[in-house]
């Protein structure tokens, strides 16, 4: 029984906040604590210092000791609390930084990502993610400053029922009863048991869209072109409002809870304070132990339900969603870690044996018993319509994610016996999704290993590195120098020749960040972006990369652009294995090999010519996409041979 109590105490969500906080900062913590005990206690033994004056009064004794104790005390009860206020604030900073550390490993450390896209997580992450944006409560460090004050009348209660005791014992035991009462009672002000409703988490979800549209850059230029500014904003403001409605009706005081709380409160308060003033007019109380037990008797209502249930309720929920996140996305992001080393393959070929997955939480397959042979050193392309899996096989050979069943060979070797790392180290991809990273174009070319090391015999030593790998320098005055970095150090000349097989030299300097929001930084276009993340994946290459996935790599170009790009990439990508995702076939007709994805199955594969000669699908699609273009010259003015 007592293990079942003690099961259920720790599995609350308001335990767990308890627990983290050590966590997040352990001197902090024990300096909170400290304090709120000191401050908590701090008012009782003051009525007692009270009572000890006027005793010395009454009794014609010197009053300077108790009233030195009186004046301390009173001036201890000035400063602690904002002391403690800015304790509290700086925990909760300490509290959030620790969440937000936790999430951070949680979603990078598992080797896979389907914790990521699992929709059973999706209302965790969004709790976890946005608890200090103040959506949905108050942010953290206003929330533990809440509770410090919660806990601050729990704690001057109950040592004012300890001096209380002194009276009688039965009138602290129906006083702290009375008082304790409304936490029960009223309950449903306190806690948001309704917060996970399917209807509140859609209106949270309405409300955090909409207040994205307002604030995000991207969508500014629609929002003006379009007059919807004052459409945003309305339809922001009628979210969060039905959000907090739906809230408030939640945590709604109810009337009868209400009125029953007051009457047993002032049930309980008449019968203790009758008692001490009969006590007082029949002389078994004098006057200063009825003043120190007048206090007291006050000072336990400071029990009283009030804000510390809904501040409890608001910092534990997302506590309890990170450390639910932590338990649950490690093993659904796990993949099997072999240990056998990725060489330098593929040497001979890429194999789909028997291939089938579907997405966690889905029922469709994405393949279904797919085979699909690719030969090493080449270039193959694949095509299909929307939906056919062409991004899955990507994720699956970057392994992000296993198949459900089949197996992925690399040179007859099934992939999950590979090293993972070692494996995606072999690769390089251009998604549709590319990063865009808020740094120098040096880092976005190469953001895994930027390192210069300047130095001059006799001078200064100066060493630049970006986050990616581990740091060490040897230097003796006078002799050599050594470096050794996780990460290989950037080749400026590879830099700058990835950027030129790209189309992107010319953008910027490499020093140059590509954000607006930093001094001297600038923005790109969306063409010019997808230059930099075909650079990003050439310069891979250069460093020994030898698997090339591009889905849809020149999607925001022109087709003269395309062309002329692609050529250059197949050029600089031709010692590795390039495969090619992509609606355009007038850069799909460049591979040597291209593969038809249909109902997650290869329906057709082979080189342009024989497909075109087959007339099967893929030709038909070629006829209709070739239909767009008039006879002699496409939409940018490019002869229509180039095409066919």
């Amino acid at each position: 029984m007592t293990d079942s109590v003690l099961t259920r105490l720790r599995d609350r969500q308001e335990w767990k906040f308890f627990r983290v906080l050590p966590r997040a900062d352990l001197p902090l913590t024990v300096l909170w604590w400290t304090l709120l005990l000191v401050s908590g206690i701090a008012p009782a033994v003051f009525a007692v210092a009270t009572g000890a004056v006027v005793g010395a009064i009454a009794g014609g004794s010197s009053i300077v000791g108790p009233l030195v104790a009186a004046g301390t005390l009173f001036l201890l009860m000035q400063v602690l609390p904002p002391v403690l206020q800015a304790v509290s604030m700086n925990l909760g900073n300490r509290v959030s930084a620790w969440l937000n550390d936790e999430l951070t490993r949680t979603c990078v450390e598992p080797p896979g990502i389907a914790h990521l896209e699992d929709p059973e997580l999706a209302e965790d992450l969004t709790v976890a993610r946005e608890f200090d944006r103040g959506m949905t409560g108050p942010p953290m460090y206003l929330n533990v400053d809440f509770i410090a004050g919660g806990l601050l009348g729990v704690v001057g209660g109950v040592a004012s029922a300890v001096v209380l005791l002194g009276f009688a014992w039965w009138a602290p035991l129906i006083l702290v009863g009375c008082w304790a009462s409304t936490h029960w009672l009223l309950r449903e002000s306190g806690v948001w048991k309704d917060r996970q409703t399917a209807e509140v988490r859609s209106a949270q979800r309405h409300a955090d869209y909409a207040y994205r549209l307002a604030v995000d850059p991207q969508p500014a230029k629609e929002l003006r072109l379009f007059g919807l500014a004052g459409w945003v904003v309305e339809r922001f403001i009628s979210r969060r409002r039905t959000l907090f409605e739906l809230q408030y009706r939640a945590t709604r005081l109810r009337e009868k809870s209400v009125l029953l709380s007051l009457a047993i409160v002032l049930a309980g308060n008449a019968v203790v304070f009758g008692a001490l003033g009969l006590a007082g007019v029949d002389g078994t109380l004098t006057v200063d132990r009825i003043v120190v037990f007048v206090q007291t008797a006050i000072g336990i209502s400071l029990i009283a339900f009030g804000g510390l249930n809904w501040a409890l309720d608001g910092a534990a929920a997302p506590v309890a969603a990170v450390l639910r996140l932590g338990a649950a996305m490690r093993p659904r992001g796990a993949l099997p870690i072999g240990s056998r080393p990725a060489g330098d393959a593929p040497l001979r070929e890429l194999r789909f044996r028997d291939v089938s997955f579907r997405y966690p939480g889905t029922d469709r397959p994405i393949f279904d018993h797919l085979d699909l042979t690719i030969p090493a050193g080449g270039s193959l392309a694949i095509v299909g319509q929307n939906g056919a899996g062409k991004t899955t096989l990507a994720k699956l050979l970057c392994r992000l994610y296993d198949p459900d069943e089949g197996t992925i060979e690399v040179d007859g070797v099934d992939l999950r016996e590979l090293d993972p790392d070692a494996w995606q180290r072999r690769i390089t991809a251009v998604f549709q999704d590319f990063v865009r990273f808020e740094l120098p174009l040096r880092e976005n070319v190469a953001p895994g290993g930027a390192l210069r090391v300047d130095h001059a015999p006799g001078g200064a030593l100066r060493v630049d590195h970006a986050p990616g790998g581990a740091l060490r320098v040897d230097h003796a005055p006078g002799g050599a120098l050594r470096v050794d970095h996780g990460a290989a150090a950037v080749d400026e000349a590879a830099i700058r020749a990835a950027l030129a097989d790209a189309g992107a030299e010319g953008l910027a300097e490499l020093d140059t960040i590509l954000a607006k929001g930093y001094p001297g930084g600038i923005d790109l276009s969306g063409g010019q972006w997808q230059r930099i993340a075909l650079a990003r994946a050439l310069y891979s290459v250069r460093a020994g990369a030898g698997l090339v996935l591009l889905d849809e790599p020149t999607a925001q170009l022109d087709v003269r652009g395309e062309l002329a790009i692609f050529e250059r990439v197949l050029a600089a990508t031709r010692a590795a294995t390039t495969i090619l995702i992509s609606h355009r076939f007038s850069t799909v007709r460049k591979a040597d090999q291209i593969c038809v994805l249909e109902h997650g199955r290869v329906i057709e594969q082979g080189s342009h010519d024989d497909l075109i000669e087959r007339g099967g699908r893929y030709c038909t699609m070629y006829q209709l996409q070739a239909r767009r273009f008039d006879a002699d010259f496409d939409e940018e003015g490019v002869a229509f041979d180039v095409l066919g």
